[in-house]
């Protein structure tokens, strides 16, 4: 298993930083934009399209990396990689993985959102 943490104290602690007041909005966008890239995901596979998976997985890794959630970047990295190496035939591990902790993402913003901005 990845052994990275759900999310990176520091990498979000410098984006609260920079982002201030707009913070949350920038957490609520990524969320709504990684459902929307999980389901692409699910679209590529379905229809065999290794190309548009791999794509969709290599951006879907780059906002995760930039939000401060690197172990679901790991596991997008995962999936780019399979999408790549045209190995379709992985993908249902891996984007029940993906699914899984991007849930645990999801909480743990939300657990980060109730504290507030301390």
């Amino acid at each position: 298993m990845v052994d990275k943490p759900h999310l990176d104290k520091e990498a979000l602690a410098e984006l609260r930083d920079v982002m201030e007041d707009e913070f949350e909005m920038l957490i609520q966008t990524y969320l709504v934009d990684s459902k929307e890239r999980i389901d692409s995901l699910k679209g590529a596979a379905m229809a065999g399209d290794s190309d548009a998976f791999a794509k969709t997985a290599h951006s879907f890794k780059g906002s995760c990396i930039n939000i401060g959630a690197p172990r679901l970047g790991e596991l997008c990295r995962n999936a780019e990689k399979i999408g790549q190496n045209e190995n379709l035939a992985e993908v249902p591990p891996v984007l029940e993985a993906i699914e899984y902790e991007f849930q645990q993402v999801t909480e743990a913003f939300g657990a980060l959102m109730e504290r507030g901005t301390g």
